[in-house]
């Protein structure tokens, strides 16, 4: 049975670093990055791509169908039992796509969500200080502050009810919260 493991956070808390860095020192997790699996669509200048490019672009969320094939596919083709998704999900008609995915996937184990939790000055600060491209402007950012702060409690609730939400705190160091998000991991694992 593959576990998954999923990390939401605000942008720029880190998550995708972290989780990353967490893959690179276990040959048995494969770690993907939602955003990052949309960007690689947009680069290849596909009908899709230019269609996911009309939202990342002003930081809104890509449509559920999209989005969810994504995940799934990444899933079924991750070359390991371990999984880490970042990135998602960022609303309500994404979490209620995956868990309904999950509940007709007996091979697919939800072990844990683990949210990576930072101050918007935090976030801010790193979205906007690392001047990755054209989306990491202040009206993009903060597109995308709210399309993950308006569903953020709903999520929380959901996955809490379940006994599977798991907060850490982003605002360490990366060497820290790596510490912390790979020991939990790996005592589920």
């Amino acid at each position: 049975m593959k576990k998954l493991f999923l990390i939401i956070g605000a942008p720029g808390s880190g998550k995708t670093t972290d989780a990353e860095l967490i893959a690179q020192q276990n040959d048995k997790i494969t770690h993907y990055s939602t955003g990052d699996m949309l960007r690689a669509e947009v680069a290849t200048k596909s009908e899709l791509g230019l269609e996911i490019d009309r939202y990342i672009s002003k930081g809104l969320i890509v449509p559920i169908e999209v989005a969810i094939k994504t995940i799934t596919n990444a899933i079924k083709n991750a070359p390991t039992d371990i999984i880490i998704i970042d990135g998602y999900p960022r609303s309500m008609e994404q979490l209620n796509a995956l868990d309904d995915y999950l509940k007709t996937d007996s091979s697919l184990e939800l072990c844990s969500v683990i949210e990576v939790r930072v101050s918007e000055e935090t976030a801010r600060e790193r979205v906007l200080g690392r001047a990755r491209g054209a989306d990491d402007n202040t009206e993009v950012f903060d597109n995308r502050m709210k399309v993950y702060t308006e569903p953020l409690c709903d999520i929380q609730a959901f996955y809490g009810a379940k006994n599977l939400l798991h907060v850490i705190s982003g605002e360490g160091s990366i060497e820290e919260i790596v510490h912390e998000m790979g020991s939990f991991i790996n005592s589920k694992i």
